[in-house]
């Protein structure tokens, strides 16, 4: 097994769209991902899976049922399984997301924007 340094900042150069996560890394069942989001993303929520979204670049705001959360570069928030949750950016916004490899981008709620299968960058 080779283990090699990733470089986070080399890999967002990958991504062209929004809202489309990439697999960077794996450990004990959990999936590292990265995207970049910019606009509107679907109200959702996971049955089994906890989500931790954290900040790299832009600001990410997370739409809960009684309030929204701001969250700027070097912040997180991890979500519980069975929260309603809406992340949205209204500018380019780099995050890097931590959950279970089962985790489904759009939970209970598949739609156009939903990706069942992801890259590995």
């Amino acid at each position: 097994m080779s283990i090699k340094k990733i470089n986070i900042q080399d890999k967002f150069q990958s991504i062209n769209s929004y809202w489309d996560p990439k697999i960077i890394s794996q450990l004990n069942g959990q999936m590292v991902k990265i995207a970049k989001v910019k606009g509107d993303f679907v109200m959702h929520h996971h049955e089994h899976e906890d989500e931790l979204f954290f900040v790299i670049e832009g600001l990410l705001y997370m739409e809960l049922e009684d309030q929204t959360l701001e969250i700027h570069p070097g912040e997180m928030v991890t979500i519980p399984k069975g929260i309603k949750h809406r992340p949205y950016s209204t500018v380019e916004t780099k995050i890097m997301l931590f959950e279970p490899a089962s985790t489904l981008n759009t939970g209970n709620h598949k739609n156009e924007m939903t990706k069942e299968q992801l890259e590995e960058i």
